[in-house]
């Protein structure tokens, strides 16, 4: 059995980290497993690009210089939706033409148009279809922000400058729905039960079966780490508290960091003991003023090396995600492998990680005041030790590479029979 993912990258993001672990779970699964990118960014051997780099790029801008232009509202938008018009036919390639199964991941960003994924469809392979956003199930937009034109037919779009019935987005769903819901050879897995319940709702994949399957994480790379050390490494004070806050960009709206912020000041104001309460942050920050925090902060950036990030955790007191829409966040669970509980808001696919008051604290949707209250919480009223054995024991019963891959198996398998 030969399976190949595909996944636009191999780094840089969420998707390529999920791919990854795939990837190597499955490996140590003695699966015959390949990764084809478009832009290899690794040393790992069993990565492939399938585009030039030159093309790659023609594909990318190809595809977001008109976006940009003509149809985005603002720019916040400007990477929230795909149109998948530009792309590469990978059909031919040899890591396509060996396998018995391919396995789409995220393939956005100029890589696969829609186009090219009809192309893979129509070599009758079986297609496993891992969902890491909504995309695969819309007019265009990875997260709806609370819109249901999917549930039937999307048009009118909130995301685009000059909303219709028939506009870019109604284009890009009709393209979609020539081929997606009578495919005879996809099984979309989605990565939490959120995005499953919402993908089966869907009016292009209704029709298809969908499975839940999380994300694996490596528990040996991710494991809690003696935290005065770590805390010494990383010019800490031992004695304090710390909230730890990392995303991959900090400013992006959907990471809810405004949220955070009014969490922030509701403890500094309510809540007795913060005076020894410290912030961490880190991830991508192009403009946030973090001198605007009522706590002293740490600001860390960019942090890539994964053993880095597992000693990071394990600084923190608690790990804080104030995202309002989001599927399976790999930092939460990275936070709890490595033994640090996490507060966030009750939504998405965050409920299948967090046990409220057992390993976390799952705040009212939105609601900065909640937020605070569970900070609160877990600093000052939990059982620390116990919510630190918790976080990691969830982890271990349900995201562990072993577990996850063998779960993949059994659907390969499945699908050759």
């Amino acid at each position: 059995m030969k399976v190949t993912l595909i996944n636009t990258a191999d780094a840089g993001g969420g998707a390529p980290a999920a791919c990854m672990r795939l990837l190597k779970a499955l490996e140590a699964k003695q699966v015959d497993v390949t990764l084809a990118v478009q832009k290899k960014l690794t040393a790992e051997q069993l990565v492939v690009d399938t585009v030039s780099n030159l093309q790659g790029r023609a594909n990318f801008f190809g595809e977001r210089l008109p976006f940009m232009t003509f149809q985005e509202k603002d720019k916040s938008v400007r990477f929230a939706f795909s149109p998948a018009n530009t792309g590469s036919n990978i059909a031919s390639q040899p890591a396509v033409i060996e396998a018995d199964i391919l396995h789409l991941h995220w393939t956005n960003s100029g890589f696969l148009s829609i186009k090219n994924l009809k192309q893979l469809f129509a070599l009758g392979k079986p297609i496993v279809w891992t969902l890491h956003d909504m995309w695969a199930f819309t007019g265009g937009c990875h997260y709806s922000g609370g819109c249901n034109h999917f549930f039937n037919e999307c048009g009118d779009c909130w995301m685009l400058r000059k909303p219709h019935i028939k506009d870019l987005s109604h284009k890009v769903w009709q393209r979609k729905a020539k081929f997606l819901p009578k495919a005879k050879n996809l099984n979309v897995v989605a990565c939490s039960n959120w995005l499953g319940d919402v993908a089966r709702t869907s009016s292009l994949l209704k029709q298809q079966p969908v499975q839940t399957i999380p994300n694996p994480i490596d528990v040996n790379v991710f494991s809690p780490k003696e935290r005065i050390l770590v805390r010494t490494k990383w010019k800490m004070d031992a004695s304090v508290r710390i909230i730890l806050f990392g995303a991959a960009n900090i400013n992006d709206k959907r990471k809810g960091i405004s949220y955070l912020v009014n969490a922030l000041y509701q403890l500094k104001k309510n809540y007795k003991g913060n005076e020894n309460i410290e912030i961490a942050i880190f991830g991508k920050n192009t403009h946030f003023d973090v001198s605007t925090l009522p706590f002293k902060t740490h600001e860390l950036g960019i942090i890539t090396n994964q053993a880095d990030l597992a000693e990071i955790y394990s600084t923190a007191d608690v790990f804080v995600s104030p995202s309002i829409e989001d599927n399976l966040p790999n930092m939460i669970m990275e936070s709890l492998a490595c033994g640090t509980p996490v507060v966030a808001f009750n939504t998405g696919g965050i409920p299948d990680m967090i046990d409220h008051l057992e390993n976390g604290y799952l705040a009212e949707y939105k609601s900065a005041d909640d937020l605070a209250v569970g900070l609160q919480h877990v600093l000052f009223e939990a059982d620390a030790d116990g919510m630190a054995v918790n976080a990691r024991q969830k982890v271990l019963k349900n995201f562990t590479p072993d577990i996850v891959a063998g779960k993949y198996i059994e659907l390969y398998q499945s699908l050759l029979r």
